[in-house]
């Protein structure tokens, strides 16, 4: 597999500082995408239409697989997999924040910010995100866990089969969980949890 690294140029302090995003083609990435100032968007149901119709719409036009997602009040974790000679994840979030965003009502995003509207933006999303190129199977297994317990780990929810908006369910349809894991004990998170 041949890891490709694509650059993004920020200025910082006089400095030239590189962002780079890892890109590895078929791979399977955990994302988090965060609200401006993070704002509850998705308490509003009809905003969590929005991002689902918005999702299902590039889905279709840019195939990937959604192998776990959570939707939290004000951010989103979800682990996706692209076909076998994709990479192109950059591409499907920013489709994706952009149809979201298009479709809210004028008063939800609206930007004070001289840059974002010199640019024609909202303010409803952070510019930035996080991902992580899955590893392995016990890499796999531990975002998705993460992902899974992330309402009861903010104190949602007592247990993640009571969260509505995640794929916890699904994953205890295919016998993966036990309907009450995570209900009892705060499962082991690791080292890097809680940093995205």
């Amino acid at each position: 597999m041949i890891l490709a690294l694509a650059s993004r140029v920020t200025q910082h302090f006089g400095v030239i500082m590189r962002y780079r995003r890892a890109s590895v083609p078929g791979a399977s990435y955990f994302f988090t995408l965060i609200t401006h100032r993070r704002q509850r968007l998705f308490m509003d149901q009809a905003n969590l239409t929005r991002w689902h119709g918005a999702v299902s719409k590039v889905q279709r036009a840019r195939p990937f697989a959604i192998e776990a997602e959570v939707i939290m009040p004000d951010h989103v974790h979800m682990i996706w997999t692209l076909p076998e000679y994709d990479a192109d994840y950059t591409t499907r979030i920013r489709l994706i924040k952009t149809m979201f965003t298009k479709s809210l009502p004028p008063s939800q995003g609206t930007s004070a910010n001289d840059s974002r509207v010199s640019k024609g933006e909202r303010d409803v999303w952070q510019r930035r995100y996080w991902e992580h190129v899955i590893r392995d199977e016990k890499d796999f297994q531990a975002h998705v866990d993460y992902i899974h317990i992330n309402p009861v780990k903010h104190g949602h929810v007592e247990r993640p089969g009571d969260w509505p908006h995640s794929t916890f369910a699904q994953w205890v349809e295919q016998g993966s969980y036990d309907p009450w894991w995570g209900s009892d004990d705060m499962p082991p998170l690791p080292d890097w949890a809680g940093r995205e």
